[in-house]
């Protein structure tokens, strides 16, 4: 029997994948299940796995080639099988199109310093070495016949009114002729032209005060740089602006007392043999229980365009976890997170984390949720919103688990508190519904030995 192995589309915004590698060879028997390829897609790299058994007769589209979705890449058959006519429409790759060079951005030259007024000079003082503050050195007197000031009454006035010493200006006016404008500037400069010193009969003039001198450092190198989109971070950009911008959001927030959760979370862990169990784990559990006793939640829009639109409620709880790469974010699927026992959830969230870190996903492990989960609490985030990820209903974003003053039976205590907001599609639910599902994640959260039966 022949199996063609194509390449999957993973994402409904996925158009084209990359071959990374071939983790079989040709002539190698295969098993129907076999991973036998590494995929690089839009979100992450993805092993595909077989769907048929024989013997990896031929390969299509080598590593680094990357083609359309739904091309064949490989071929599984008997060894009498033919696949002449397979292997002679062998789909034609293209190697990744290589980001554009972005040119060094030259080095930023320094700004200019604004213009020194005549009255001041400075010597330029390495970053390193201790500043002195300079004197500031009178310019020449202005050339005037008979040493008489070349100054308009006007600029004279301003100058006996403001102090200003008209033998330390140089004009700006016709034939170099002081104005009221340079009067004016040098009484504005830091350190103004003052009257000639007074009589040696009024005594010596104290010292003015050092002023401070700032020297900032000459700065070299790039202002700023471009860089390419990574395709994990095209896709988000190409993704969010069709969740946020068509997608009526409302929010919904509740807090929640952690501290039996936590003290049963504590108890789990001390026992030997048996899986970490993390918060998350305990928020997937109630979240896929509440979502079965809530089915308006999980559910989605379907339909392009009315009359064809309905709303597809799902009767399993297929949970989204957001992971944070260094690239982007990505969404790995639990699915029947409904009827799984805790301790395999901690199992299943750990794998998969691990594995989208380290790019090792499988395809059915980037779609297919009902419903997400993104949890910031790991950075100290008291609490946030999130943004739907189509065409699901519903995302839940939960926060930092919390010790804080809380008061019971009119008596403050220490308590934990948990903060989640739920972003819901007003077009499949509405406020009360989204507040019911709260109440229900809630209940089993305050009450977690639920979680276990």
């Amino acid at each position: 029997m022949i199996t063609k192995v194509m390449m999957p589309k993973l994402s409904e915004a996925m158009e084209t994948g990359k071959v990374i590698k071939w983790l079989k060879k040709e002539g190698d028997p295969i098993k129907g299940g076999d991973v036998i390829a590494e995929i690089e897609t839009d979100k992450a790299n993805v092993e595909i796995e077989a769907f048929g058994s024989g013997v990896l007769r031929k390969i299509l589209v080598g590593e680094g080639g990357q083609v359309p979705v739904g091309e064949t890449i490989g071929v599984i058959a008997d060894p009498a099988d033919d696949i002449a006519a397979i292997a002679a429409g062998a789909p034609a790759t293209r190697p990744p199109s290589a980001p554009a060079a972005v040119p060094a951005a030259a080095p930023t030259a320094a700004a200019a310093p604004p213009p020194l007024p005549a009255m001041e000079s400075y010597r330029s003082v390495p970053e390193t070495a201790n500043v002195v503050p300079m004197a500031p050195v009178p310019s020449a007197a202005p050339a005037g016949g008979g040493g008489r000031i070349k100054a308009s009454p006007l600029a004279r006035k301003v100058a006996a009114q403001s102090g200003v010493d008209l033998r330390l200006l140089q004009g700006t006016g016709p034939g170099g002729r002081i104005v009221r404008r340079d009067v004016e500037t040098a009484a504005a400069s830091p350190v103004p032209a003052v009257a000639a010193a007074a009589p040696a009969a009024a005594g010596p003039v104290a010292p003015a005060p050092a002023r401070p001198q700032f020297v900032i450092p000459q700065r070299t190198g790039a202002e700023f740089e471009d860089r390419p989109l990574s395709p994990m971070r095209a896709i988000i950009a190409k993704r969010m602006p069709l969740s946020k911008g068509p997608v009526p959001h409302f929010y919904v927030t509740s807090e929640v007392a952690m501290d039996r959760a936590w003290a049963l979370r504590a108890e789990l862990n001390a026992l030997e043999g048996q899986p970490k169990v993390s918060a998350t784990d305990m928020i997937v559990k109630a979240c896929a229980l509440a979502l079965l006793k809530n089915p308006g939640v999980n559910a989605q829009l379907v339909g392009a365009q009315p009359p064809g639109q309905s709303i597809r409620v799902f009767h399993r709880a297929h949970i989204g976890l957001a992971i944070a790469l260094d690239e982007g974010l990505i969404t790995a699927v639990l699915r029947d997170c409904d009827v799984k026992p805790l301790a395999q959830i901690a199992v299943e969230a750990r794998d998969v984390a691990e594995r989208a870190r380290g790019g090792k996903l499988r395809a059915q492990e980037l779609s297919g949720a009902t419903f997400s989960i993104s949890n910031l609490g790991m950075y100290d985030v008291e609490e946030f919103s999130a943004i739907i990820n189509p065409p699901e209903g519903a995302i839940l974003a939960v926060g930092s688990v919390l010790e804080k003053p809380v008061v019971e039976d009119g008596q403050i205590r220490a308590g934990r508190r948990m903060k989640m907001t739920i972003s819901c599609d007003h077009r499949v639910m509405d406020g009360a519904m989204g507040a019911r599902f709260l109440q229900d994640v809630k209940r089993l959260l305050e009450e977690p030995l639920r979680l276990l039966v």
